[in-house]
């Protein structure tokens, strides 16, 4: 950057970008008198704003700058966790999940566990996904003050303190009205940057064939494989360890994400149940349209750039193939919309976590709590959730990993009671705490098995590279901790069902869920009746 002639036209652009955000931060709040408000933006969001927030949810720094980076080293092969995985969530979302989730009227995806499971369910669930939290907004800090190095040469920590303070101040000040208003704005932004820069790269190299013929990546021969290779296998594993992987590309996001807090909330933002399943299907189309062409860029950039990017710069290779083939004006907006992208799933993770906090354990505790004590507890949570996260961001910092891994600590313990459960009547409180901790346990005790395997393991397999080999491991034994947890859900729940009767599905207020229609692909025309305390 200190090479390039415009560097202080994308400075500019980021500077507008964080007045912008602040600006609509402080709009945001004087819509907010409520919880309902704050947490869900009064319930009332249409299809033009739910769509692209739901898309937003997820398409930020790991979707950009790290898929870019990560499809420059292994092609497509290190971008199945996203945005492939990715937009299977959205579409499995809409077809299993969104109508009844928004038929009951939740508030946090927890009320669910609460009403299906009961109250220990709900609290460890609260705790587990609060902390998975914290590692998915810790990899948007990082991704931010990254771009600040690059631009301005600060010390990473510097940026990502920076980011932090920013991205925590509007969040706090307008919740999910700020969240909703900067995601439409910012959507259009980043697609819109990077259908631009890739036109640029197809006009500067000659059309799609060239651009295809310059495709490469650090690790592979095979940079467009998506599936394990008979030369290679998968990122370099091989056998049952390549396929667990791989499976566990797809599963991370493409199911860790389903029971999320910042995509519910989203969703129960929509003002009716149809708009939500019709949004969740759109941005969907837009993930998958759009998301794949950051990793294109990235494969591409093995040949304009150069094949031998140091590790530890791979993160820039998107601002760096901007800088290369757009015009100065169009790079400051397009840096100016990455910044943008990275700081809309900061806030949403962040005002998930808070909510959950005050919804799923507060209210357990105090369940009198008034409104306005509600409010100031969310707020006061989402502050908290910055710093916390903004020191895990300083231990970490990376991007990708902390988002990938954010996901999997879901995965193992959460989706089985959660998925199955909204549809199995005989799914009951004790076949979810197992399900849980036999997952979560499991997890842990195969990734130091896959680890220290000899001559097979991760740390063998990395040749000592111990942050190689503990990733590695970490999203291997994901694969068969999540299938232990799924089996443990259904056979303790049918052992135990006389001692723990299972509970219907309930809504909000404790009403059965009406089942009819349930999945989210007929009926999308009527209207939908809303439940009520009434009701």
């Amino acid at each position: 950057m200190e090479e390039y002639a415009y560097s202080g036209l994308i400075i500019g652009g980021i500077v507008v970008i964080l007045l912008v955000r602040l600006a609509i931060g402080y709009w945001a709040s004087k819509r907010v008198q409520t919880t309902n408000d704050y947490v869900l933006a009064g319930r009332r969001l249409p299809i033009w704003m739910a769509a692209p927030s739901i898309m937003a949810t997820w398409f930020a720094a790991e979707t950009l700058m790290g898929s870019s980076s990560e499809a420059y080293k292994y092609g497509l092969q290190g971008v199945i966790f996203d945005p492939f995985g990715a937009t299977m969530c959205l579409f499995l979302s809409g077809l299993l999940i969104v109508r009844l989730a928004r038929r009951a009227q939740y508030v946090t995806i927890m009320d669910f566990f609460q009403q299906r499971y009961g109250t220990t369910m709900s609290v460890v669930g609260t705790i587990a996904q609060i902390i998975g939290y914290f590692g998915w907004t810790a990899a948007q800090i990082v991704a931010g003050g990254a771009i600040l190095q690059a631009l301005l040469g600060w010390d990473l920590s510097v940026g990502m303190v920076m980011v932090a303070g920013i991205v925590t101040i509007y969040t706090m000040a307008g919740g999910l009205w700020a969240d909703t208003a900067l995601d439409f704005m910012q959507m259009f932004l980043t697609m819109g940057g990077l259908l631009i820069i890739f036109t640029g790269i197809l006009w500067g190299v000659g059309g799609f064939d060239n651009f295809l013929g310059m495709a490469g990546a650090q690790y592979t021969d095979y940079p467009f494989a998506m599936a394990p290779t008979e030369a290679e296998g998968y990122l370099g594993y091989s056998g049952h360890m390549g396929w667990f992987y791989y499976a566990a590309a797809w599963m991370a996001i493409g199911l860790g994400s389903i029971p999320a807090q910042d995509y519910l909330q989203r969703t129960c933002a929509a003002k009716n149940e149809n708009v939500a399943v019709k949004s969740t299907y759109i941005a969907a189309f837009l993930y998958i349209t759009f998301g794949v062409l950051s990793p294109f860029i990235g494969m591409a950039a093995y040949s304009a750039i150069g094949p031998d990017i140091q590790a530890e710069q791979t993160q820039f290779v998107l601002i760096s193939m901007a800088m290369k083939y757009l015009h100065p004006i169009l790079t400051a907006l397009f840096v100016a919309a990455l910044a943008s992208a990275l700081m809309s799933t900061s806030d949403s993770s962040m005002l998930a976590g808070a909510t959950m906090f005050t919804e799923n354990i507060v209210k357990v505790f105090k369940p009198d709590l008034s409104d306005k004590a509600q409010l100031f507890l969310t707020r006061a949570a989402l502050m908290v959730s910055g710093v916390l996260s903004l020191m895990i961001a300083l231990w970490a910092e990376t991007i990708y990993e902390l988002a990938v891994l954010a996901n999997t600590c879901i995965l193992v313990g959460m989706v089985a009671p959660y998925v199955i459960g909204l549809y199995w009547k005989k799914a009951n409180h004790i076949g979810a705490l197992a399900s849980f901790f036999s997952g979560s346990i499991s997890w842990g005790l195969l990734s130091v098995y896959y680890y220290n395997a000899p001559g097979t393991g991760t740390f063998a397999i990395c040749e000592g590279d111990l942050y190689c080999s503990l990733w590695d491991a970490v999203y291997i034994a994901s694969t068969p901790a999540f299938i232990i947890s799924v089996v443990a859900f259904i056979v303790a729940s049918l052992a135990t069902g006389k001692i723990d009767p299972p509970k219907i599905l309930k809504n909000i207020y404790g009403k059965p869920v009406d089942m009819k229609h349930a999945l989210g692909w007929s009926h999308l025309n009527t209207e939908p009746k809303e439940a009520t305390a009434a009701d």
